[in-house]
């Protein structure tokens, strides 16, 4: 289970080592946090050990639909002007990598992390390759999803008395893979290779594909492959969070039989070796979305009031008390 198709345990685990380490080195963190916090980073890649980031709070919060992943670590960032940015830390298979991709509580770490006011998430995930173009240690910036999980996976925040529907045409934010994608060419000449678009097949596992699935999945266009992408771009979606994905790439998946079956030895030393550009890469990211210039963005101001509309299909009458309490939580004032 080391190429999850999600955040790279060993780099999730090296995270929780130096932050722990930060912790006990300042001594005893906050408990709670006073502001929202806009910008979250979903995985574990790289983030550690940017300069200029500070653990300042863990916070343990609990949502109508369970608790999250793990707790959510509040660092802090110095900004260009001096000003300290928050951004919020979430990892996705627990403290330990503990939980499988399909025992993700997905809802509850996307709850969890709106009412801490986030509206943007960067989201990282392993990968395999489904495209010779697409070398182990590339960065995709997927625009598609192709859904291969088999419905096991809670995927919605409207049911048992309340429907809503929201469009899943573009399943990840243009807006912030702008940014995204001129932050990840801006490092190019450092060694990041990274490509603009690209499908994502989210397939169930934890087991990995056939080699017959993985053909069928380069004929209908995939360009990588996880297990991690679904259901948590739908449910960024129904929350109003501007969402998106960074891909990195550990192996090609097993269509490419003149590389030889993965081990658990290239996976590794891809990871290893990739990790100072994930960490670059991130950095790069959030210093760029930090500037004013991006303030509506990562707000996400374009997304604001959807799910109003979108939950208003099902009449007052036909609204169960449970689900107007459960979605009350998530979007105050939108359902009374």
């Amino acid at each position: 289970m080391l190429r999850l198709r999600a955040s790279p345990p060993v780099l999730t685990s090296v995270f929780k080592r130096q932050v722990h380490i930060g912790f006990r080195k300042m001594g005893s963190i906050a408990d709670s946090y006073p502001d929202p916090i806009p910008i979250a980073v979903i995985g574990g890649t790289g983030l550690q050990s940017l300069p200029g980031f500070t653990p300042v709070a863990s916070l343990k919060p609990t949502t109508p639909w369970g608790a999250p992943s793990s707790p959510i670590t509040v660092l802090h960032h110095t900004s260009g002007d001096g000003r300290p940015i928050p951004v919020a830390f979430l990892s996705r298979h627990g403290l330990h990598h503990e939980i499988a991709p399909h025992e993700v509580p997905a809802r509850a770490n996307i709850a969890a992390l709106r009412s801490l006011g986030v509206r943007t998430i960067i989201a990282f995930s392993a990968v395999g390759s489904l495209q010779e173009a697409i070398k182990p240690r590339d960065f995709v910036i997927p625009d598609q999803i192709i859904d291969r999980t088999k419905g096991i996976r809670p995927f919605t925040f409207f049911e048992g008395g309340m429907v809503g529907h929201v469009g899943f045409a573009d399943p990840f934010d243009e807006g912030v893979a702008k940014v995204v994608r001129k932050c990840g060419h801006s490092l190019e000449g450092d060694g990041v290779r990274l490509h603009d678009k690209g499908t994502v097949v989210c397939m169930e596992g934890p087991q990995f594909s056939t080699r017959a699935e993985s053909n069928m999945y380069r004929a209908w266009g995939g360009s990588v492959i996880n297990m991690s992408a679904l259901p948590e771009a739908k449910l960024a979606k129904e929350a109003e969070i501007a969402y998106q994905m960074i891909c990195m790439s550990t192996d090609y998946d097993c269509w490419h039989v003149s590389e030889g079956d993965v081990t658990v030895e290239m996976v590794m030393g891809n990871m290893k070796a990739n990790s100072e550009n994930a960490r670059r890469f991130v950095g790069a990211v959030l210093d760029e979305l930090s500037k004013d210039e991006h303030k509506d963005l990562v707000a996400a101001k374009h997304l604001e009031g959807q799910m109003k509309f979108a939950g208003s299909i099902t009449g007052a009458a036909g609204r169960s008390e449970e689900a107007k309490k459960k979605l009350g939580w998530l979007f105050p004032g939108y359902f009374e």
